[in-house]
């Protein structure tokens, strides 16, 4: 009798236990993803404050080269082209550790995949047409949930990116369609292409395949598209280009927009 009275007694203390340590660990778990973003947030300010020192410098040095007298029109033109270029760079570096700094926005946005899509074209167009690329578009009408800016961003970065890996010229495909509840976006060029070291590491901190690149770009693109609930499948042969396959949750009556 003793036996059956002390059993439910242990089972309780034993069930209880077992809920403490699932807590426990729930909240460590929390503790570890917060540090760990932490570190990589303070390892990314030192790399950013050592990136836009690089650009910074130029410009000190061409603002100098100004002050040169008998300057040609033609050297003040080009010296202010490249005071411009670098100011740019330096801004494209703060903007995307930001975005991955901040938290993510409280409110979400109904987004048209096609509208935004044809707006992020719009943006990158001269940077096509000074590259020699030709860029075609096939857009479905489709609805995914997000902010608006960020997926701006995020395709602007890839898509930046895709143009890069063009330094010859070439052709850029930019279409999107409905797969039952899911959208793909498919973004595919004809650029160098990458290796599978280079395809396993893509949006990792710190990596690039470019000589300038600090890898921020694609880890932002990498951190909007996971924020989105999306995912990204990567598909590259080098010297004949890359395919990026971006997939969201199509929007429904019943997504909220409320985080």
């Amino acid at each position: 009798i003793i036996y059956f009275m002390v059993l439910p007694t242990t089972l309780m203390l034993f069930i209880v236990y077992i809920n403490e340590v699932i807590k426990d660990a729930v909240l460590m778990r929390s503790k570890l993803i917060k540090m760990e973003k932490m570190e990589i947030v303070s390892q990314l300010a030192a790399s950013i404050s050592h990136e836009v020192r690089n650009p910074l410098t130029v410009v000190k040095g061409f603002t100098q080269l100004l002050k040169t007298q008998n300057l040609t029109p033609e050297s003040r033109d080009e010296y202010i082209k490249h005071i411009l270029e670098e100011l740019n760079r330096a801004q494209e570096i703060i903007d995307d550790y930001l975005t991955f700094a901040k938290p993510a926005p409280e409110k979400l946005d109904q987004i048209s995949v096609k509208q935004e899509l044809n707006r992020v074209i719009n943006m990158i167009l001269p940077l096509c047409n000074m590259n020699t690329i030709h860029i075609t578009q096939d857009f479905s009408e489709a609805t995914i949930v997000g902010n608006k800016q960020h997926f701006q961003q995020c395709f602007l970065n890839l898509i930046k990116n895709s143009i890069e890996a063009m330094p010859n010229g070439g052709t850029l495909n930019i279409s999107s369609s409905i797969n039952n509840s899911k959208v793909e976006i498919r973004i595919e060029d004809s650029g160098v292409g990458m290796s599978q070291e280079q395809i396993h590491r893509f949006g990792e901190p710190y990596f690039s395949t470019k000589t300038k690149g600090t890898g921020l770009g694609t880890m932002v693109a990498v951190k909007i598209i996971e924020t989105m609930h999306g995912s990204l499948k990567i598909r590259s042969i080098v010297s004949k280009g890359t395919t990026l396959t971006i997939t969201f949750p199509k929007y429904s009556k019943n997504t909220h927009l409320d985080k």
